[in-house]
């Protein structure tokens, strides 16, 4: 019976060092380099690489003098090599070792982890709080602890949850204003309920504790700074819910007889004596809202003090700046809004602007004090006239407006200018103001109260 043959497909590959593993001479072939591991020959090719380089690299030469090194003709003495850089912060610290952190990290605005001088660099307008309100100066005792609460926030208030409205009503107002100011998510309204009504009264309840009447409790508080909490953690409709809320109507209980008095209810208002308020946009980012200030002015017709920096230009529908609809009368494609996105730079028409502001001095008329900072892209509408239905609608400093002294509009900026173009914009601003200014007193004609304007001092109009 003839055997089988097979024919084999597949053959072992030759074991072939790879050319970095080869040595070049011919004749160090030996039996035995064939048995030596890799490692091996990667340490033979280390110390060759050693005994190449110079000793005199490696060794340090001895220093002569220069009179002995000419006398004996010897050569110069190298420089010493450079020595490496300490990579240190702004504060001479060491840095950690390893590459730097991406930019990313670091940008303004849009990390946590950057350092607190980078965010509090990364602010665009310059703040000033409420005249009166009491603010911890730099670097005090109350300045740190308030410092340590905010960043510690989320466990602070809830830990001490049964003290924080124990504590004395500037304390409170300052922590509020840290809070709103330096926390990354601002203040919210279950955190003002927490420092100006305390715990639910259900948990109070469980420790035997008295709910606080906040007509009582709270009527020695007349500032309320939210600084950097409106459009970002605090709206101002979950503001007015807590500040007003509405609750049912009493039933009237039948009195014995006609002639007693009726015993007055206690104001259901959180703050009742509230007069000076901030509602303060320090940041970008922040959506403030003109139409629900409007229905929330008219609740608080007591203010005397309003900051509105960094504010938009006014309008109730901002959105609706670039959207159009058709006309179901003549067919045609019209803006949506009131305001387009001509309408300041080209057509100079500030209708809606001022209707706003006019709405809005209707209703807080006992205002002495206005704070418009970084407002300044609207500060023609505090002066322009619009026609409205055959009637010229401006805003009123005569009537309406007529009990403000103090009038501030500065442009906010923190850091000089660093291009012309952002100077001719501050140049224009202060313009503006002082327009502004100018028709304020022509209005009144020496018959209202003085008013007193503030504008950047270090802005030159003349350029």
């Amino acid at each position: 019976m003839p055997k089988k043959r097979h024919q084999t497909k597949y053959s072992k590959p030759p074991s072939i060092a790879p050319p970095t593993l080869r040595i070049s001479s011919s004749s160090q072939r030996t039996p035995e380099h064939h048995d030596r591991s890799v490692n091996e020959i990667l340490a033979d090719m280390r110390r060759s690489t050693l005994s190449t380089s110079s000793p005199q690299d490696i060794l340090p030469q001895p220093s002569v003098p220069p009179q002995l090194r000419w006398l004996l003709q010897h050569p110069e003495t190298p420089a010493p090599r450079p020595r490496r850089l300490q990579r240190r912060d702004i504060n001479g610290r060491r840095i950690p070792p390893g590459p730097p952190p991406p930019r990313s990290w670091l940008a303004l605005s849009q990390s946590r982890h950057a350092p607190a001088q980078v965010h509090k660099a990364a602010t665009n307008i310059q703040y000033w709080p409420l005249p009166g309100a009491y603010v911890p100066g730099d670097g005090s005792f109350i300045d740190m602890a308030l410092h340590r609460l905010v960043d510690d926030w989320a466990v602070q208030k809830d830990w001490n949850r049964f003290y924080l409205y124990t504590m004395p009503n500037r304390l409170r107002t300052a922590l509020i204003f840290y809070v709103s100011k330096y926390h990354d998510q601002g203040i919210s309204s279950s955190d003002l309920r927490l420092i100006l009504a305390g715990p639910p009264e259900a948990e109070l309840a469980e420790y035997d504790l008295e709910k606080p009447e906040p007509a009582k409790f709270n009527k020695n508080i007349t500032h309320l700074d939210l600084a950097g909490s409106i459009g970002k953690g605090l709206s101002l409709k979950s503001l007015m819910d807590l500040l007003l809320p509405v609750d049912a109507t009493p039933e009237t209980e039948i009195q014995d007889s006609w002639d007693a008095p009726e015993i007055p209810e206690a104001p259901a208002c959180l703050l009742p004596n509230l007069t000076q308020l901030s509602l303060a946009v320090t940041g970008p980012g922040q959506a403030a809202s003109w139409r629900q200030l409007l229905v929330f002015s008219t609740k608080l017709p007591q203010l005397t003090h309003l900051n509105l920096s960094g504010w938009p230009t006014p309008s109730t529908t901002p959105n609706a700046t670039l959207a159009k609809m058709v006309s179901p009368v003549t067919g045609t494609s019209v803006h949506y809004g009131g305001t387009n996105a001509y309408s300041h730079s080209l057509d100079d028409d500030w209708s809606e602007a001022i209707s706003v502001l006019k709405r809005l001095s209707k209703a807080l008329y006992g205002l002495e004090y206005l704070d418009l900072t970084g407002c300044g892209d609207w500060f023609p509408a505090l002066r322009k006239e619009a026609d409205a239905h055959l009637v010229i609608d401006l805003v009123d400093w005569a009537r309406d407006w007529s009990k403000i002294t103090s009038l501030r509009l500065c442009s906010g900026y923190v850091a000089e200018p660093g291009s012309d173009s952002q100077e001719d914009r501050l140049r224009e601003w202060k313009r503006e103001a002082l327009a502004v200014e100018k028709h304020i007193i022509a209005q009144r004609a020496g018959q209202g109260r003085f008013i007193t304007v503030e504008t950047d001092v270090n802005v030159s109009v003349d350029g």
